[in-house]
This record gives structure tokens, C-alpha cells and sequence, in this order.
């Protein structure tokens, strides 16, 4: 539909013609008549000018009387929406009105000079005259009544105008899906139509997708005049009493629109259509269904709008009007073919935005852990802010490896910006760490190598880190940084440090340099990595915001008393409610851990020589470590399983082997060799006579592994206590 029709109606400016008919629809337009002096006595005179105007016409919108005063004060037309007033303020007391409804000061029908100006204003023009409403309440053209309440019909083009800029505007302004349907349904209900029931796609297709199934309407939104101000039935059926019958609950929620069908062609038409034709007819009844308790009015008192987006129809609306109510006019069908066509477009686009939004919103998910490792001796949990709602992904991210030895690493970084680009670039920098991680390098060597890959990146990739390395057993933490903000540790009792780490450089600066410190790691602290726009925003600089997290995990700690730390999860929460109004610039990060460590009693360590005697050794140390620790009912499965892991480790070792036992809720062996070659599980050959051993490990053991080491690597398995032994 060519959905310009609307702006290019004519609307006139010019002053109406002496001789006018007032009934001729074209108003201002016409030319002046053979008879100039026919009609100008009457325009004229004084009395004359209590005569109403008229209206109806392109034009009338902007008549003026030929006085030589003219009316300063005359109100313009009232736009559609606007209910007829009462005409007692129109008459004066103790008066007559006339045949027309203006006042008239005498009986004999004489104008009263100042019956005018008591009638409604100067000129005696009854304002409600622009509406096109005697005073009686009587609409002035067909001269019929208009029902409480009611609002006028649009009887000019600039009405038509008008509505149609409100109500776009009212559409335009939605973001998303329901907001734009919405703005459809308030704009049009009671202005427009009495009611207005909105189809659309099921489901809607995205940019330039194919729907590969048919074609299915459902119902999404209906709306109409309150129940309040329905006085008759109308259209809609006999409601249950106090419970006023909804649209949606009478008519088809689900269409499916079968190809060659008359609703088909309507929609493949394209432009909106009144109902009274047997096709349009045929299509409404498929839309609605053959039972549909929808009793819909006769003649022209229903338009059926598709709603077609850039490409191909998603939908229809269906105005409808009420019997009592004027019908509509050919007019309105470019009114309907504009509030269509913006809907249309509104909703394409709300959909192309929920699709980038779930894009950025798949993309940052996976690019943070989906869920945290539950390493021996640490607890940890982590939040991600994004930077707004319309900036959904950023470079912020976080991360847990596990490392051989019961280790943790604790990984944090900030990539400049907040765009794909950023992100794309986070990914790649975290799967960096995550490989870097496995080779078990120290933490300043890790940073070292992600320097490199932000060079290899490109020249201005840069990003902040910050690695640290837990060790539950030592009680220590390794801490390296490159440009990124300290962590904040919470002792138990409740005191909170910012740790003194030597600062760094960015990654992608180059040629830099990075150190490590080692600190202390009591049991009960609790340490917090998280990147700047947590502590940095427009109205604080960064050390300020240090200071205020740091004072807000003491007051936090200081709710559960000196001998409890507070809930991990709930103090993440407590540490994000410091943000203000302002302070969110930037994309947030944050990972905290609880360090438990591991007690000295439930470790045991050997170093054993790479002889022939070692695993005998090793299976009897074994042995009377689970006797110390009442797990006797697991020697038979360990020693085994030891005898072959220290068997294939002596068997290629040029230095001394270590075994390490370790009780938590799990058993855990460690064995490590200088051999950098990793054990691979294979197949045994019947004629084979080995290979057999990590078969068994494999097949005994509840989890088993390997991890190569800077100075060799560390084989390791886990073995589940039986229930007495873990009472």
C-alpha cells in the first residue's frame, strides 16, 4: 500500500468563498460563484454571524466570517477523541434557542445583541459548533444523537492527520514487541475504533530467515472500550453479569491460514479491506473461526488490516466498530493501511533487536564459565554486570582452573571497551590462560605469554589481569598483575586488607616485565578479585572506590560476628548494592573465594627412590596412612591402585618419585615424576605384557588424570570412602 496517500490529501488555507454551499464536501476549494453579492449580505451582517458554520469540509477547519472584525477568539475544531459537551453552558437563562441551537434573546426569533457573547463567546459562535454538535447534543450533519460519552467521528482530512502523527508516534516510541502492539491498541481504542484484535506470526521470522512451516496467526493482544462505557452489546455477546466477556476468551487464538484461502488472498493483498464483501467476509470468519462467539456489526463497521514488515506478512489487525457508532469511511482504510504499515515495521524491527539482544546475551555466557569448579580447600562465587541493557557484552571476565596438586587458579581481566570486539577478544585471552593454566606455568609466566597474544592480536589490544595461584595445602597464594586493580582480603575477624601486589603494566604493551609475590592464605579469608567498574566511575576515581569496597566488606563481616565468616553468595550481593545511580559506567567482574585449605593432618607426603623396591614401599605407607585414618576398607583398591601408577613412574624416572596422600571428601593420590610424556590409556594386546595398568585405574577409580609439570608432570586419581568410613 502506498502509505503516503495519507499526507498528500489536500488541505486548504484560503478563505471560504461567498456562496458556499456549506453541504459541499469540498469546503474552501470551490470557486467563487457567477453571483459574488448572492451571499456576502448575510456573511456580513451581525445577527447573521450567530449562523453556524460550516463543517465537514477540507476547508471549513480554517474558515473566517467576511466581518471586518474578525473573530480573534473563534476555537479551533476539536481533533477526534473529543466528547460533545453539555449544551446547558451554551444557553442562557430565561432564553430561547433557535432552530439551530444558537440563543435567541426574544420570542419573536430577534437576535439579542448580547445574547451572543453569554451564549459561549464573541461573535455568539456556540464553540461547540467547531465539532460539528448543535447544542441539543444532536450531531450537526446527520442530526442524530451521540450516546454518552462518545467520541466524535473524523470528519475532516487534518483530523485524519493528526490522529494518524499521534498515533505513529505513540507506535514508534515502543522498544520492544509488546510495547509497540500496545501502543497500537491505546492509539486506536476509542479514537479509531471501538475495539482492536492484533494477530501476528507464530512464530515471527527474524531479518531475512525463511519460515520453512505455514503460515500461523495467534492472537496476541486484544483491547476495546471499557466495560463502563458499553451502554449495548454491539458487537461483542451477552457477557455473564459483573463479568464482562473479554475479546480474546470469544474468538481464535491459533489460525493457520491454508494457502488459496480467502483470508490468504486478503493478507497477500496487502491493503486493509472492509468485511461487507463476501470475500472479506469469508476471510474474517477463517481469522476468527466458525464458532466464534464474535457477532461483528454489519456494512462498513470492520476493516481487516494485514500487517506486512519489510518482507513478507507477519500479521493482521481487525478494527471494529459498534453499530450506534458512525461506520467507517473510505478514508479510513489509508488511516488503517498507516497504522498497519508502522506497526509492521515497529515489529520487525523489535524482533531483529531481540535477536541481537539474545546474540550478545548467548555470546557473553559462553564466553564466562557457565559454572565454577569446586576445588579441594577453596569455595568460590562470582557476579557479571553488564555495562546497561543496550551494551550487553563487554571485555570483563573471570575464571577457576584447576591445577595439579589440589591448586586453583584464580584468573581476572578487563579488555578495553564494551562491544563484540571486545569480548571476541576477552575469549580468546581466556582461552589463553585456560591452556597456559593446564601447562601449570607460575603466574608471572602467564601473564608474560598473554602479553604476546594480545600483541599477535593486533596493536591495540589491551587488557588489565590479574592471576593468583591457591595453595590449600601451603596456606599460600601467588599473585601476579598486570595494570589491574589489587584484590581485597577479609580476614576472619572481620578486618579487610588491600593487598600490596606490584602493579604491572597492561597486556599488549610489550617488552614488560611481570612479577609474582607470595602471600599468606589463612583459613576463613575470603579474597576478592574484580575489575574497575566496580571501584571506578565518573563520580569517584579508583582508590576511592577501593577504600569504600574495602569498609563495605568489614561492616559486612561484622554482621556474623568474629568467629563466622559471612555467606559467600550473600556477600557478592552486599558488595554490588554499593553501586549508585552513576556508577554504572562499566561492565563489572567479580570472583570471590573462600579459602578452607586443606589441615595438615590429612596430608601425607613421601619422596621415594626410583628402584625397583619403590612400590612395595609405596603400597605399605599407603597402608598405614588409611589405617591412621580409619579407611582400612579402601587399602586393597589403593594399594593396587598405587603399586601401578608408582610402578609405570619409577619405571622412566631419572629422579626421585613423590607420593601424596590427601583426605577430604574424597581420597586423593599424586604421584609426580621428572618424565614430561604424558600416560595415555590404550587397549592391552592379549600377548601384550603390559599396558594394563591405567586400565585398572580407569575402571577402579572415580576420577583420574594427568598434568604435565614445568619440572615433569603429576599422574593422580581419586578413590570415594565408603559411607562408615566418611562417619
Amino acid at each position: 500500500m502506498d502509505s503516503t496517500r495519507v499526507t498528500e490529501q489536500p488541505t486548504s488555507f484560503e478563505r471560504p468563498q461567498p456562496g458556499a454551499d456549506p453541504a459541499d464536501a469540498r469546503g474552501a476549494l470551490l470557486r467563487t460563484p457567477t453571483t459574488p453579492g448572492a451571499a456576502a449580505l448575510p456573511l456580513q451582517s451581525g445577527p447573521a454571524d450567530d449562523a453556524p458554520r460550516p463543517v465537514g469540509a477540507a476547508g471549513s477547519e480554517h474558515s473566517q466570517p467576511a466581518s471586518a472584525e474578525p473573530d480573534a477568539h473563534r476555537p479551533r475544531p476539536a481533533p477526534e477523541g473529543i466528547p460533545a459537551q453539555p449544551d446547558a453552558a451554551a444557553r442562557v437563562p430565561g432564553g430561547r434557542t433557535g432552530e439551530d441551537g444558537t440563543p435567541d434573546g426574544t420570542e419573536s426569533g430577534q437576535a439579542n445583541p448580547e445574547a451572543p457573547r453569554a451564549a459561549g463567546g464573541p461573535g455568539g459562535q456556540d464553540r461547540r459548533a467547531g465539532r460539528g454538535v448543535l447544542p441539543d447534543g444532536r450531531e450537526r450533519r446527520t442530526g442524530q444523537g451521540l450516546p454518552p460519552g462518545r467520541t466524535l467521528p473524523m470528519r475532516r482530512d487534518g483530523d485524519r492527520l493528526r490522529f494518524v502523527g499521534a498515533a505513529t508516534r505513540r507506535i514508534a516510541r515502543g522498544m520492544d514487541l509488546d510495547e509497540i502492539v500496545l501502543g497500537l491498541c491505546r492509539a486506536t481504542v476509542p479514537t479509531f475504533s471501538d475495539a482492536i484484535l492484533v494477530y501476528l506470526r507464530e512464530p515471527l521470522p527474524v531479518g531475512d530467515e525463511r519460515p520453512a512451516g505455514p503460515l500461523v496467526l495467534r492472537l496476541r493482544r486484544t483491547d476495546r472500550i471499557p466495560a463502563e462505557r458499553d451502554t449495548e452489546l454491539g458487537f461483542m455477546p451477552a457477557p455473564v453479569p459483573e463479568q464482562p466477556a473479554e475479546l480474546s476468551a470469544v474468538t481464535n487464538e491459533l489460525c493457520e491460514v491454508r494457502p488459496g484461502s480467502a483470508l490468504g488472498e486478503v493478507l497477500r493483498g496487502v491493503r486493509p479491506v472492509f468485511t461487507d464483501t463476501a470475500s472479506a467476509h469469508a476471510a474474517l470468519t477463517e481469522l476468527l473461526g466458525e464458532d466464534s462467539a464474535l457477532v461483528v456489526p454489519d456494512g462498513q463497521r470492520t476493516i481487516l488490516a494485514p500487517l506486512r514488515g519489510r518482507r513478507r506478512v507477519i500479521g493482521a489487525a481487525l478494527f471494529l466498530r459498534r453499530p450506534e457508532r458512525h461506520a467507517f469511511q473510505p478514508d479510513d482504510l489509508l488511516v488503517a493501511a498507516q497504522l498497519a504499515t508502522h506497526s509492521a515495521l515497529g515489529i520487525d524491527k523489535a524482533v531483529l533487536y531481540g535477536r541481537e539482544a539474545y546474540i550478545a546475551d548467548e555470546l557473553q555466557r559462553t564466553m564466562l564459565p557457565e559454572t565454577l569448579p569446586r576445588p579441594t580447600g577453596v569455595r568460590l562465587a562470582s557476579r557479571y554486570l553488564p555495562a546497561a541493557e543496550t551494551a550487553r557484552v563487554g571485555g570483563d571476565w573471570y575464571d577457576a582452573i584447576p591445577l595439579p596438586g589440589s591448586r586453583v587458579a584464580l584468573v581476572v581481566g578487563d579488555v578495553m571497551g564494551h562491544s563484540m570486539t571486545s569480548a571476541a577478544i576477552m575469549g580468546q585471552l581466556r582461552t589463553t590462560a585456560q591452556t597456559l593454566a593446564g601447562l601449570d606455568l607460575p603466574p608471572q609466566e602467564v601473564l608474560h605469554h598473554l602479553d604476546e597474544q594480545a600483541q599477535r592480536l593486533g596493536s591495540d589490544r589491551m587488557a588489565t589481569c590479574l592471576y593468583a595461584v591457591y595453595d590449600p595445602v601451603a596456606h599460600r597464594i601467588t599473585i601476579a598483575n598486570a595494570g589491574h586493580p589489587p584484590p581485597v582480603l577479609l580476614h576472619l575477624g572481620g578486618r579487610s586488607e588491600v593487598l600490596r601486589v606490584p602493579p604491572g603494566a597492561p597486556i599488549g604493551v610489550g617488552g614488560v616485565d611481570f612479577e609474582a609475590v607470595e602471600l599468606e592464605a589463612p583459613a576463613g579469608a575470603t579474597l576478592l578479585l574484580y575489575t574497575d567498574g566496580l571501584v571506578e566511575s565518573r563520580l569517584r576515581d579508583v582508590w576511592t572506590g577501593i577504600e569504600q569496597l574495602r569498609e563495605k566488606l568489614s561492616a559486612t563481616a561484622q554482621l556474623t560476628g568474629p568467629d563466622h565468616p559471612p555467606p559467600l553468595e550473600a556477600l557478592c550481593d552486599e558488595v554490588l548494592d554499593m553501586l549508585g545511580p552513576g556508577d554504572r559506567d562499566d561492565d563489572i567482574a567479580l570472583l570471590a573465594a573462600r579459602f578452607d585449605g586443606i589441615a595438615p593432618n590429612d596430608v601425607e607426603y613421601w619422596i621415594l627412590d626410583p628402584e625397583n623396591a619403590a612400590p612395595g614401599q609405596a603400597r605399605r605407607l599407603a597402608r598405614q596412612a588409611l589405617a591412621r585414618w580409619g579407611l582400612e576398607e579402601l587399602t586393597d583398591s589403593v594399594e593396587l591402585l598405587i603399586s601401578e601408577v608408582v610402578t609405570n613412574a619409577v619405571r622412566y624416572a631419572s629422579r626421585p618419585v613423590t607420593l601424596r596422600l590427601l583426605r577430604t571428601d574424597v581420597l586423593r593420590c599424586e604421584v609426580g615424576d621428572d618424565v614430561p610424556q604424558l600416560p595415555r590409556l590404550r587397549q592391552a594386546r592379549a600377548t601384550d605384557e603390559g599396558g594394563r595398568g591405567l586400565y585398572l585405574v580407569n575402571r577402579m577409580a572415580r576420577r583420574w588424570g594427568a598434568t604435565r609439570l614445568s619440572t615433569g608432570k603429576v599422574v593422580w586419581f581419586e578413590v570415594n570412602p565408603s559411607t562408615e568410613a566418611s562417619r
